[in-house]
């Protein structure tokens, strides 16, 4: 999928180089030609031998070749690449790229590219986690350059927690999935979907709430591939910590009423939606304008139904898609079907709690697509991937309905 691209790898002082002789040897099956910028550093942690055997190009380090002075135009380097692949980025190169630091080649580079640039980070959990390296990746969000999310698991400390560099074949996915297909890239110019994602809070109080454990990685997912194939995104987006993807509107709501006015005025005029939020079905009667103290009797806490958003825009969807989610604690395909059917959804993606790998908060997936002509399971995949099937499978409804 990669044939004919240039990919221009970047590789800094991390104990994750070893992953960029993987990278490298994997972009170069896909297709594409490979070049390598290192950092001083990163020739600590893997050799220049080692990449330029499996780029079979030249190691690029230095501004200049100090034995006979030859020049490595960055500007040259920056033209020449189809994308410029970050992998893996400390949390120092990470804030150097932030505040415009050119110290290295490599960074030099990256401020003359004129390509996609995308870094996938690579730090212990405490150094993701610091605030000052989460703001210094939203600055690069906010500039253009594409974030490849680190999943969590084991680190060199010992530790366990997100922090480690993506794994080689889920970049190379990505990085296919950018530029790849050219046709897909546009393929959902000129239409508009609303996404909703994450979870909603209903107040009892001004200082508790009723909620669930909904991060939104799913919502924001579909709504970042859908973006990434031309459409015009409005996210409609409850309570979570997760960056707006690229290309999109997003729209913060807190409660249920809020989501259900704001979905409701942006369907009005979309092409379709992709029901993900985590809504409450039930809120309080009654919201104290006080924080209710504490006694020694029980507390009843009288609940009634929220507007249900799905069946609003149900009925008023005409030729539009809409596709749903069911999230069951169970195998639940009997009532993911019912749902289709009373909600008129087009599909309705169906995922247990029971599956491994799959709910809330974790980066990998496990569903099955239904709709009136079947099922379809898919195995357990990354979120992301989840996000581009569904997305092949809006456009072909869509292919349909012309």
């Amino acid at each position: 999928m990669l044939k004919g691209k240039h990919i221009l790898l970047g590789v800094t002082g991390s104990i994750a180089a070893y992953k960029a002789a993987m990278l490298c040897r994997l972009l170069r099956t896909a297709g594409a030609e490979v070049k390598v910028v290192m950092t001083s550093t990163a020739k600590q942690f893997i050799t220049p031998l080692t990449m330029a055997t499996l780029s079979k190009n030249p190691i690029l380090v230095e501004f200049f070749n100090p034995e006979n002075g030859e020049w490595n135009s960055h500007i040259s380097l920056g033209e020449w690449a189809d994308c410029y692949l970050i992998a893996p980025a400390t949390a120092n190169t990470i804030a150097k790229m932030a505040h415009g630091v050119a110290d290295n080649l490599l960074l030099t580079t990256y401020l003359s590219a004129r390509c996609r640039t995308v870094v996938a980070p690579a730090m212990d959990c405490d150094m993701f986690a610091h605030i000052t390296t989460q703001q210094n990746i939203e600055t690069l969000r906010q500039h253009g350059v594409l974030v490849i999310d680190s999943p969590e698991g084991e680190l060199a400390s010992g530790l366990s927690g997100k922090g480690r560099m993506a794994e080689p074949e889920d970049i190379v996915r990505y990085v296919e999935a950018l530029l790849g297909d050219e046709k897909k890239r546009s393929s959902l110019n000129a239409r508009h979907f609303v996404v909703t994602a994450g979870a909603t809070i209903e107040a009892i109080d001004p200082v508790r709430f009723i909620s669930n454990h909904s991060t939104g990685k799913m919502g924001y997912a579909i709504a970042e591939a859908l973006a990434r194939r031309g459409a015009a995104v409005t996210l409609v987006s409850g309570r979570t910590s997760l960056p707006t993807p690229e290309g999109v509107r997003r729209v913060d709501v807190l409660s249920a009423e809020q989501m259900y006015e704001a979905t409701c005025e942006a369907f009005a005029s979309a092409d379709g939606a992709v029901m993900c939020a985590a809504v409450a079905d039930y809120t309080p009667e009654e919201v104290a304008d006080h924080k209710i103290k504490k006694s020694d009797d029980d507390m009843c806490i009288r609940l009634r139904r929220t507007k249900d958003i799905a069946a609003a825009l149900g009925t008023v969807k005409g030729e539009r898609v809409m596709v749903g989610f069911a999230l069951e604690s169970d195998e639940g395909t009997e009532s993911a079907e019912s749902k289709l059917r009373r909600k008129n959804f087009d599909f309705i993606v169906l995922n247990s709690l029971l599956d491994k790998g799959a709910g809330f908060g974790v980066d990998t997936n496990k569903v099955t697509l239904i709709d009136a002509a079947g099922r379809e399971a898919l195995p357990l995949m990354r979120k992301s991937e989840v996000a581009e099937a569904i997305a092949d499978r809006i456009e072909s409804i869509l292919k349909q309905k012309r």
